[in-house]
């Protein structure tokens, strides 16, 4: 049995959090002995673990200046300090303080994978950095680096150059576990009016500003609609005032954490994703799974979630031609309905078996 450490920074109510708790949970335990560790024990997520999973953590809370902190150190001081443990695999599975830590492994037969979730925007990106050298050197310690799309694959070489040990393996889902959750009753959706919704952390890579600004318009141009926001995050605040000052408490509203969003996503006529960023939406994949029409933003994985606009409408990455989108959904039941239809078909396509499988089968090759 191969002894997998698999390391993020929390547990939270992100996509790669969830993501990487349906992956071990369905992985093979008479092949691989799983621990999952985290940088903080924090996150709705860590209930969702199957008991199965060994369970570490670093910090019992999140920390100011954490990121900084993590800088005054070399990797190898911190793997020692805080792994510690031979594993036959590492596997950082967020860009990031995973990324740098578990590059400083000691051991030279531990095969080491990292996962990339995002496009590589070297602004952000290079943060857990001390400069682009070392990034670069953190990475060329891995004996792969899978990306979650296409295109973030893309987005890496563009900014790190052509690798060899690229890989694509795309993001596992519980799909029998989403279809029972959303049969389920939610409140709210009454299907009086045109309802959208979205689901995703209230931060600025999600664009939930832009949105309220279109779902106002469409509302002053005469288009009665209802916009629920599910999810939590730094912008709440800003976003709730913008409700509030507007006037839209009565047609949009922001629900929070839900740890079942998908009895509202079923329910509702439009799936939304507004997002300036992406690297293959959990959040759309669900949609599809469901049943739910998609409207989207142009950002990475999109193509290959929805092709060019066969399976739900992808929009180019800004607000006016985000508004446009929404709008000719509204307007238009016959191409909502054909959406609908073409989601349900997409949707069949995302098996947990296949997804966890390919995974296996990449490391089972790293592991020979």
């Amino acid at each position: 049995m191969k002894k997998i450490l698999f390391f993020i920074d929390t547990l939270g109510y992100g996509g790669a959090e969830k993501v990487l708790v349906n992956l071990i949970n369905n992985m093979d335990k008479s092949k691989y002995d799983i621990t999952l560790m985290t940088i903080f024990d924090s996150g709705s997520n860590r209930q969702y673990l199957q008991e199965s999973i060994k369970y570490r953590y670093i910090f019992k809370r999140v920390f100011r200046g954490n990121v900084a902190f993590f800088k005054l150190f070399q990797p190898e001081y911190l793997y020692k300090k805080y792994i510690k443990e031979k594993y036959d695999m590492v596997i950082a599975y967020l860009e990031g303080n995973t990324t740098r830590i578990l590059s400083g492994c000691p051991y030279s037969d531990t095969k080491k994978l990292a996962w990339i979730h995002v496009e590589m925007d070297m602004k952000t990106r290079l943060y857990p950095y001390r400069s682009l050298k070392e990034c670069v050197a953190c990475y060329k310690k891995y004996d792969k680096i899978v990306g979650v799309s296409e295109s973030v694959i893309d987005s890496f070489k563009e900014h790190l150059g052509e690798w060899s040990n690229l890989r694509v393996r795309y993001n596992t889902v519980d799909t029998e576990y989403i279809k029972k959750c959303a049969a389920e009753k939610a409140g709210y959706i009454d299907n009086s009016d045109f309802c959208a919704v979205s689901v995703g952390r209230l931060i600025e890579q999600k664009s939930y500003s832009r949105l309220l600004r279109i779902h106002k318009r469409l509302i002053n141009s005469g288009y009665p609609h209802k916009l629920y926001i599910i999810g939590e995050g730094g912008q709440h605040g800003m976003l709730q005032k913008y409700i509030d000052t507007n006037n839209l408490n009565d047609t949009a509203k922001l629900l929070g954490f839900c740890d079942n969003p998908w009895k509202y996503v079923s329910k509702a006529d439009l799936f939304i994703c507004s997002s300036l960023k992406e690297g293959f939406s959990t959040a759309v994949t669900e949609s599809l799974i469901v049943g739910t029409p998609v409207v989207t933003t142009l950002c990475s994985g999109m193509k290959e979630l929805l092709g060019d606009s066969e399976y739900g409408l992808i929009t180019q990455n800004d607000e006016g031609s985000l508004y446009n989108g929404i709008l000719a959904l509204i307007k238009d039941r016959t191409l909502l309905n054909r959406y609908k239809q073409k989601a349900i078909e997409r949707g069949r396509q995302f098996d947990t078996t296949a997804t966890v499988k390919a995974v296996e089968e990449l490391i089972d090759v790293v592991l020979e």
